[in-house]
């Protein structure tokens, strides 16, 4: 559950984390008169759960109320990576001697959380860990250690940031802790000229398994999934997560989804979802899903790639065949079966013949004919 910026910046402020002052608003109108007790001059900040605002025009200064009140109304309704702003928050401007980037992130395979910092934060941070991964520093924190003076001290050194910075280091870990939080990230942390070191941006992404003790920020789907396509495919109860890509992938199993979503992008293209079936796929499971898949304007062909296990591939055919007939297949189909009554299965639809499905009996072979049919 991905918090707004909004929301991370209360919590921020409940931990002791020095945030400027900022308020929210929906309407242009409720933009300039927050402007106005905030002093005239803001940043308007769109308020969506995905990054890249500032170079999507959805973070501006505006001089005085009534130019917020214009530029609220500018970002207000705009499409942000598929999010639509229904609200903008506004804060007060600093004066930015240096920007800093500091996140904790759960690193599931070391079994440890990772505290990633470096002296080099803001909007470029991505192609910085990308062309230079020297200038960020990576130190696993032991979760029953966590971060200490000492420890903050030491990611502090590590990645060259000032030792002012320390006593923030050791409160975000209190959020990521008692948030019951998988990631907590501020880009940019920074430096004023007057020496001071306040958070200026927040995102913070709570665990859904602790959705029973952090009721306060909401627990119906609308609230957890701003994507509307997740929102759809959490109310039919699938683990779906909308990407950006344009190839559709289906599968049984988040490990063979991961690598469904590897192969197909080793083969030239993006996927355009995480969809995990589990271990059934029962014509309503497999319908739901091509449905919602199919409702993404941005996907070209969908991938369906099942190993049969306890659900035998000859019962997956069969719910694919079933879906097809109540599921409009608009967009092109490959089917890779392999694993319990593969054959059996593979037969079920070359019997059904349906013109936008394809088959291959290998998932390279599966990955590559879907990305040649999304270009």
């Amino acid at each position: 559950m991905d918090l707004y910026e909004h929301q991370a910046r209360e919590l921020f402020g409940e931990y002791g984390i020095p945030v400027p002052e900022a308020e929210t608003a929906q309407t242009a109108a409720q933009a300039r008169e927050a402007a106005e007790r905030l002093g005239g001059r803001v940043v308007v900040k769109a308020q969506v759960k995905t990054g890249g605002r500032g170079k999507a025009g959805g973070v501006k200064l505006a001089a005085d109320a009534a130019a917020a009140e214009v530029t609220a109304r500018q970002i207000l309704g705009m499409d942000i990576k598929g999010h639509t702003v229904r609200t903008v928050m506004l804060a007060q401007p600093v004066d930015i001697e240096e920007e800093f980037y500091v996140s904790y992130v759960l690193d599931r395979a070391a079994d440890a959380f990772l505290a990633i910092a470096s002296a080099e934060g803001g909007m470029d941070i991505e192609e910085v860990a990308a062309t230079r991964p020297e200038a960020v520093a990576r130190i696993p924190v032991p979760p029953a250690e966590g971060v200490t003076a000492d420890k903050a001290a030491e990611i502090a050194a590590a990645a060259g940031l000032p030792q002012e910075t320390a006593p923030v280091l050791q409160a975000l870990w209190q959020v990521l802790v008692r948030e019951d939080a998988l990631l907590v990230e501020v880009n940019p942390l920074v430096r004023t000229t007057a020496g001071d070191i306040l958070a200026l941006d927040g995102k913070v992404t709570l665990d859904d398994n602790a959705r029973f003790r952090q009721a306060r920020w909401g627990n119906d789907d609308a609230t957890l999934h701003e994507d509307p396509l997740e929102a759809v495919a959490a109310a039919k109860g699938l683990n779906y997560v909308k990407l950006d890509g344009t190839v559709g992938v289906i599968g049984n199993g988040a490990g063979l989804v991961m690598s469904t979503l590897d192969v197909v992008a080793g083969c030239g293209a993006r996927p355009a979802n995480f969809l995990d079936i589990g271990g059934g796929a029962s014509a309503a499971v497999m319908a739901d899903g091509l449905s919602v898949i199919l409702s993404d304007r941005d996907v070209n062909s969908v991938l369906v790639n099942v190993f049969g296990g306890i659900t035998a591939c000859d019962a997956v055919a069969e719910g694919i065949v079933q879906a097809l007939d109540s599921v409009r297949l608009t967009k092109p189909l490959v089917v890779r079966l392999d694993g319990n009554n593969a054959a059996r299965g593979r037969a079920i639809l070359e019997e059904r013949a349906h013109p936008l499905v394809q088959q291959s009996t290998t998932m390279d072979g599966a990955a590559r004919r879907a990305a040649d049919l999304a270009i």
